[in-house]
């Protein structure tokens, strides 16, 4: 996608997509067959709920209608939230996955797996694993140590573990 269309795309979305309390994560348009398709990711501090992605596809497809910002080819159309394994790049995506287990490649080398415990402007405070019967121990990262960092997705986690951050965070 050409920068100039990413842009306008971007200006005509990111209203409609504020307006309903959700963030504009992505515009994505790539070719499929003598098609193309328009991916538009948006998320928000409590999830994106399937009614909430179908209302916002017809207010974009009403608009795309009435612009020519896809030009004349056609397109497919779809609105989505990010898939658990997105990477987390900005501050208020690890807030969102506070209490999740994140791994991360950090710049000065070397990759760290920990809990995500708290998330402010400047970085994450965590919750590393003990290693071999160890408690686990608490860590600072600055967003600038780390290079590269997503969710890991967790099918064996206990159910008190949880509970315990549930009741964490309503307190």
């Amino acid at each position: 996608m050409s920068t100039t269309q990413s842009e306008r795309l971007r200006g005509l979305l990111t209203p409609l997509v504020s307006a309903r309390d959700l963030d504009l994560e992505e515009i994505e348009v790539t070719p499929a067959g003598k098609r193309r398709v328009l991916r538009i990711v948006v998320d928000s501090d409590d999830g994106v709920q399937l009614d909430a992605c179908a209302e916002l596809s017809r207010a974009v497809s009403q608009t795309l209608d009435e612009t020519d910002v896809m030009g004349g080819a056609p397109y497919v159309l779809e609105v989505t939230s990010p898939g658990a394994d997105r990477p987390l790049t900005e501050p208020r995506h690890y807030r969102r996955a506070t209490g999740r287990l994140m791994k991360a490649q950090l710049v000065e080398g070397g990759e760290l797996l920990a809990r995500i415990v708290a998330v402010d402007d400047d970085g994450v405070d965590l919750e590393v694993p003990g290693v071999k019967g160890r408690k686990p121990t608490e860590r600072r990262l600055a967003f600038s140590e780390i290079s590269k960092a997503r969710v890991e997705i967790e099918f064996n986690r206990k159910a008190s573990e949880k509970q315990n951050d549930e009741s964490q965070e309503e307190a």
